[in-house]
């Protein structure tokens, strides 16, 4: 493997010498500058332009970071001026400077930037970013300002981003492989799928400025997850003094829903103060159907159809404030707070027919009144120190996290039995009381350093410890009342810890980068079982290697090639071997024994015109996590379990076209394709072998006329195979249209979600003697009216701060 390992970072770091000598007869320079204030804080988000010194005319443009920097590439010989423009501040323009064959990268000095003294009242200045960007290393999906954010939740926003698609049981996939890192403002969530989910179905889409897709992420990143990072950037209010945002959602599907948002920043001095509280009652309703055929050794067959009524709501409070304050031009400290009180509830009433032939008359059935009430807590306090040690790109950062997660569940199950058989049989009553807690402590620090003009360092190392504790308690009833259920009941201790460190090194050459880095990640895990007295521990260290190749032939076209080695841990709540019930023959339960799954990733990217994209990947994992659905022979159950496949092998190929038919009317397609083997021979006594090619179109119009600004999306996902599963086409239209008043200070938007209300999910197993068809509905077609009110101005922004806490998060807290 290392041998193979070595074999693709020669030829990768090689092609990038041959490309550069190909470019040799043409001499092609990168110019890079920052932008400050006069006190020195970096101004981002200016237009930087530079000019031809002889006639100003303008040879390229382009906005400056958030670290006020710029860079233009592949600049051919000449003299030219680099001119800075942004709202409230004076232009400043530099000196002019050539550019010849012996200029390789030319590092523009400092332009300060004066504050204007000119009353900008009356001044109205707008800058549209295109839908999609796509950069060397990430895809930016630009959501501020769709009609179709505002109102909705972030789970809604990422199912109609280009490449991602959302099962029936809200696992997220990236170009059709699931194993995706999801997190916010740089920083990872900490939850389990499950929980994942409702965060996400609890945020509001208003809130987000965008979305960065990070398909193969360098070193520098935790290693977790096999088919990238999913960054959700949430957004940042750049005016000083002080200012925010109200907003307030009213829906109507099946049932009524509202959501409110409330953001406030505040400015003085150096000190900056933030903070954001949103609400939401979200009620929804869902209707499953399973069809499932059961067969015994001698060959009978025995039929089950049920039928699930399942009302739910979530009632979700999310809360964020923090300061930062500017000790020096050079350093910033920081400490910010978020979580969250949310309660979820959800009832069910299940039918169960059980007979002897296909559609014949039931010989027996039985109903599942259940009535679940959860309850979700957690806090996440952070503390953060940057440093920037000079202004050539030398900067020391520091990170310590601490997150609480107390989660509860309180379940009772009521079932009534009808059999000829036995009329007199006594209905059975359960009740589980989950509680659960998880504590998470991280720490992490990095440094960044530019050894020459066109050589970086990075360089950085974290330590990460959770622990999670379970606890259910199962009671029946019986004549003398309820009593402690010892098959149902047990405890789950899982403690895991894992120490990391990274290098990274990116070298240019004229039109051509390479980056190469390793980063290294001890685990050490332990679960307990207590109730059993049983202890599975393991120890392991894992390298993970990345290579990046980046070339720009021109303005224009540009190449990349990229490699990474990943992992994804099983999340927390898979480990734990609890049975979780759904009525007497369906249920779900952990799997103690999960083992990591690992992931080579290869990559290559062509991008035109910074707009135009085309993807080739392929990807091989090893110890597959796959969700599977088996039957129990014993007792003819259904359970849903989660085990490790002999391997994963992903194809993909991916198209990305903007098209602008007039000026008031353009269109963003999005296409991907993708063909996902399956492996494995010893899946309960049977080998498994299965692929299918499968593709999912997207395409979102947007139209502006009088005023207004109207969006109209599509989706389609053909049927594909996963795993065990064979999953039915979906497809959903969406439409919205928003108007400002006052100044843009109001805005009202109106949408409409699968206005067709096609939405579904449906799937089927047909494997050994497991015969399943499930069929879902859940309340989708959804109006909406959002009312959106900012206040306030000025000129600063609210810090976004990638914090330690990252992985641990993802995978933390139960169902």
């Amino acid at each position: 493997m290392k041998t193979h390992l070595l074999k693709i970072l020669t030829i990768i770091v090689c092609a990038g010498y041959l490309n550069t000598a190909s470019a040799q007869s043409t001499n092609q320079a990168k110019i890079k500058g920052v932008l400050n204030d006069m006190q020195s804080k970096p101004v981002d988000y200016a237009s930087v332009s530079l000019l031809n010194a002889k006639d100003s005319t303008t040879v390229m443009g382009t906005l400056s970071t958030e670290a006020g920097e710029y860079h233009f590439d592949n600049i051919k010989n000449g003299t030219y001026i680099v001119k800075a423009t942004v709202v409230g501040y004076e232009n400043a323009s530099s000196q002019a400077f050539t550019v010849s064959d012996t200029s390789k990268i030319i590092q523009v000095p400092i332009l300060k930037m004066k504050t204007s003294s000119r009353n900008l009242n009356t001044v109205v200045i707008t800058a549209t970013k295109p839908t999609i960007e796509h950069l060397a290393d990430k895809t930016v999906i630009n959501v501020a300002g769709s009609v179709l954010a505002t109102g909705n939740t972030a789970m809604d926003i990422l199912e109609r981003a280009p490449g991602v698609t959302v099962d029936k049981d809200d696992n997220i996939s990236l170009k059709g492989k699931q194993g995706v890192t999801v997190m916010i403002n740089d920083k990872l969530t900490y939850l389990s799928a499950t929980q994942l989910a409702t965060l996400l179905r609890s945020t509001d889409g208003g809130t987000i400025q965008s979305i960065e897709l990070i398909t193969n992420p360098s070193a520098k990143y935790d290693a977790a997850g096999n088919s990238g990072i999913i960054n959700i950037k949430l957004k940042k209010n750049k005016m000083s003094g002080t200012n925010g945002t109200v907003s307030v959602t009213g829906g109507v599907g099946t049932y009524v829903k509202s959501s409110e948002n409330f953001s406030i920043n505040h400015k003085d001095g150096n000190l900056n103060v933030f903070g954001n509280f949103s609400r939401g009652d979200i009620p929804q309703g869902r209707i499953i159907d399973i069809d499932r055929v059961v067969k015994d050794t001698s060959g009978k067959s025995t039929y089950f159809k049920q039928s699930s009524f399942m009302p739910s709501m979530n009632h979700y409070n999310n809360y964020s404030f923090g300061a930062d304050y500017d000790t020096s031009p050079k350093n910033t400290i920081g400490f910010a707070v978020n979580g969250y009180f949310n309660t979820y509830d959800q009832g069910n009433t299940n039918n169960t027919n059980i007979a002897s032939t296909p559609n014949g008359k039931p010989d027996s059935s039985q109903q599942t009144l259940s009535q679940v009430n959860q309850s979700y807590k957690n806090y996440t306090v952070d503390l953060n120190d940057t440093y920037k040690i000079d202004t050539l790109g030398q900067e020391l950062s520091f990170d310590a996290d601490y997150s609480k997660f107390n989660n509860n569940s309180n379940a009772n199950y009521n079932t009534y039995f009808s059999n000829p058989l036995n009329p007199t049989e006594a209905p059975l009553y359960l009740r589980q009381i989950t509680p659960s807690t998880i504590d998470i402590r991280v720490a992490k620090v990095d440094y960044t350093k530019n050894l020459t003009k066109s050589l970086k360092l990075e360089v950085g190392g974290k330590y990460s410890d959770v622990k999670t504790d379970n606890d259910l308690n199962a009671t029946t009833k019986t004549d003398s009342g309820y009593v402690n259920d010892a098959a149902l009941t047990n405890r789950f201790i899982y403690d895991e810890k894992i120490s990391a460190g990274y290098v990274n090194f990116t070298k240019t050459y004229k039109n051509t980068s390479v980056e190469v880095g390793l980063r290294g990640e001890y685990t050490q895990s332990r679960g307990d079982l207590v109730t059993t007295d049983s202890v599975n521990q393991r120890k392991y260290f894992d390298l993970f290697p990345s290579a990046f190749l980046h070339h720009t032939f021109n303005d224009k076209n540009e190449i990349n090639l990229s490699y990474s080695r990943r992992i994804d841990r099983p999340d927390y709540s898979d480990l734990n071997p609890f049975v979780y019930y759904l009525d007497q023959y369906t249920y779900s339960e952990g799997n103690p024994f999960l083992r990591p799954q690992y992931t080579n990733n290869f990559e290559l990217n062509y991008t035109y015109n910074k707009s135009y994209n085309l993807s080739l990947s392929y990807a091989h994992t090893y110890d597959a996590i796959q969700q599977i659905i088996l039957t129990n022979d014993a007792t003819e159950a259904s359970y849903q379990t989660n085990v490790n496949l002999s391997s994963q092998d992903s194809y993909n190929a991916s198209l990305s076209i903007p098209v602008t038919i007039t000026k008031w009317w353009s269109v963003q397609f999005d296409a991907t394709a993708f063909y996902l083997k399956f492996k494995s021979d010893t899946l309960s006594g049977g080998v498994l072998n299965r692929g299918k090619v499968a593709y999912v179109a997207k395409a979102n119009q947007t139209f502006t006329f009088a005023g207004f600004k109207a969006e109209l999306f599509g989706n389609y996902q053909s049927p594909l195979v996963y795993g065990l599963y064979n999953i039915q086409a979906r497809y959903n239209v969406d439409a919205g249209i928003s108007r400002s008043f006052d100044d843009k200070k109001l805005n009202i938007k109106f949408s409409v979600d699968d206005i067709f209300n096609t939405e579904r999910n449906d799937l089927s197993i047909n494997y050994q003697s497991d015969d399943l068809l499930i069929r879902q509905k859940q309340e989708s077609r959804i109006a909406r009216l959002t009312l959106t009110y900012n206040f306030g101005n000025s000129s600063i922004k609210k810090r976004e701060h990638k914090t330690a806490i990252d992985e641990e998060s993802q995978r933390a807290g139960g169902h």
